[in-house]
């Protein structure tokens, strides 16, 4: 939702109402004050223009939406049979455009409010097994300082339960040996500090040590972690490298960054952390998201029942 793609219409040369290009460019506006991620404004320009192509055939400005208008909106979403976590996404992007109008005083409350939310389906990321997670980090090679890097990433995204967005986002002053923490800046720019395990501050050491210096070639570069050419890693380039381990360790399936902090999360759960501890390393807001990252498999439930339970 930049300011250089808002209004520019619906395909077919079909313009927006000046009055839903204002509105929409200062949302776009707000929320990037407000510290939303890239890919939550691109998700949020487009379900919104879409919204606002659908109000302008219908000549309804943005301040006069009334709920009636919102439901036969919904009701055309759900008419055209898209999954039920794409109305979610877009249903929550027009009550986020509500609550902004009514800040700014264009309107008095949100028409959005009332609107339900389909419920939605509930697809776990796959947690690899704790042998898996060995097997994956134990094959990665450290015979160059690709290999060093890639040991170290993957080793610090396991022992601390990353996203990807996070580990490319970590800069050298991040990580402090002295308190085995790690400062990691997560979505909307807040910042938590986790743990680092044993084998995940080895790779690191090695790493800075002798890889990071050979692939730096310029002193001013603050990122931890350095491609061929000496600049920050991208997501792209996260994934691409662990898809390459992954066939190394000939583990089947996909294996995606997200897999692996999934994986932290299940087995400090099959370990016993609680609930509300996982919620802080994972950097959660609300510890119903973290219920869902933690879910496992009942045999492993069973098995924790029957350390667990004094009379089982």
């Amino acid at each position: 939702m930049s300011d250089a793609t808002v209004g520019q219409g619906a395909a077919g040369g079909d313009e927006l109402d000046p009055r839903w290009e204002a509105a929409l460019l200062t949302f776009a506006r707000d929320r990037r004050t407000s510290g939303a991620s890239p890919a939550t404004l691109r998700a949020y320009g487009n379900d919104l223009e879409e919204l606002a192509r659908w109000a302008t055939g219908r000549d309804i400005a943005p301040a006069k939406l009334r709920y009636r208008d919102l439901r036969s909106y919904a009701a055309e979403l759900s008419e055209r049979r898209l999954a039920r976590a794409t109305i979610a996404r877009k249903l929550a992007a027009i009550r986020a455009f509500g609550d902004h109008l009514v800040r700014t005083g264009e309107a008095e409350s949100n028409p959005a409010d009332l609107l339900a939310t389909p419920k939605r389906d509930q697809r776990l990321p796959r947690a690899l097994g704790r042998d898996q997670v060995g097997e994956l980090l134990d094959r990665i090679p450290v015979r160059t300082p690709l290999e060093a890097r890639d040991r170290a990433m993957f080793e610090l995204a396991y022992s601390s339960g990353l996203r990807a967005e996070e580990i490319v986002r970590l800069d050298v002053d991040s990580v402090d040996f002295d308190s085995e923490s790690l400062r990691v800046h997560g979505k909307g720019d807040k910042t938590r500090l986790v743990p680092v395990g044993e084998q995940a501050q080895r790779a690191l050491r090695r790493y800075l040590d002798s890889a990071r210096p050979a692939l730096a070639g310029d002193a001013r570069e603050r990122a931890l972690l350095l491609s061929r050419n000496g600049r920050r890693l991208s997501t792209s380039d996260v994934r691409r490298r662990l898809a390459r381990w992954v066939r190394e360790a000939a583990l089947a399936g996909r294996v995606s960054p997200h897999a692996l902090r999934h994986s932290f999360a299940t087995h400090l759960l099959e370990g016993g952390a609680d609930l509300r501890s996982i919620q802080e390393l994972l950097g959660h807001a609300s510890v119903s998201t973290t219920q869902v990252y933690t879910r496992v498999e009942p045999s492993s439930l069973q098995r924790a029942y029957e350390r667990a339970h004094p009379r089982a």
